[in-house]
């Protein structure tokens, strides 16, 4: 799959310091409490939450941390209220870039996002600048250790998947987003558990980067996805895995 996945998986899949684990809690908080706020409380009955819940604990969230987070997405706690918000731009190399964010304040966010990217060789896009190069699906993301590659894809496509594919240590399931949520619980059902399901943008094609470009782009991408109010980074480039393995 080009583009952003397999520089993400090589992410993934190191050690997580502290601060890391702590903003990724507060990315899977958010999460639960939109969902919560947009389908209800009840995980049963709203697929997302039920997906959000999942990804916090596949990430060992304390139990606590969930019902609270849902609770203050129903109201019945007192929270903050989230919107979401798509941005799009260009990186280093001309690579084109979809960022997804929940915030409290659309203005600060979108002064964060600006400031990087101007400081880090990006340029922010207007409105469907760059969107038209994506489409838009469901991304489940299961680690491959000890599992059949074969059976595995089996399983995927027999839940409903549109498409399989093996990088690194993981295999990467694509759906139509309207399936991701159905399609992870039938996955888990048979053995295949996600660490992560949500929605990506997946690009048409990709946009070959090397040396300096590959370099200034990837610490782009990792300085966006630090912000607080970014939930998740997607970009159509395509690099050699050593050039990622550097970053």
């Amino acid at each position: 799959m080009a583009g952003h996945s397999k520089w993400k998986q090589i992410k993934h899949y190191k050690a997580a310091t502290d601060k890391k684990r702590g903003a990724l809690f507060t990315k899977l908080i958010r999460e639960i409490t939109v969902a919560a706020k947009f389908g209800g409380g009840d995980p049963d009955g709203n697929p997302r939450l039920r997906t959000a819940i999942d990804n916090a604990k596949a990430q060992s969230m304390p139990k606590e941390n969930i019902e609270r987070a849902v609770l203050k997405g129903t109201g019945e706690l007192e929270g903050v209220d989230y919107v979401e918000v798509v941005y799009e731009a260009y990186g280093p190399g001309g690579v084109a870039i979809m960022v997804q964010a929940l915030t409290d304040n659309p203005t600060r966010t979108v002064a964060e996002v600006r400031a990087k990217l101007s400081r880090l060789g990006g340029n922010f896009g207007a409105t469907n600048s760059v969107a038209f190069m994506f489409d838009r699906k469901g991304q489940i993301i299961v680690p491959a250790e000890k599992l059949d590659e074969d059976a595995s894809m089996e399983k995927a496509l027999e839940a409903g998947a549109e498409d399989f594919v093996k990088e690194e240590d993981a295999f990467i399931i694509t759906t139509a987003p309207s399936d991701l949520h159905a399609v992870s619980q039938a996955l888990a059902k048979v053995g295949l558990k996600a660490t992560t399901a949500e929605f990506a943008w997946i690009p048409k094609s990709s946009v070959r980067v090397e040396g300096a470009n590959a370099e200034a782009l990837l610490k782009l991408i990792e300085a966006l996805e630090e912000l607080d109010d970014v939930q998740k980074v997607d970009a159509n480039f395509d690099m050699d895995e050593s050039a990622m393995a550097q970053t």
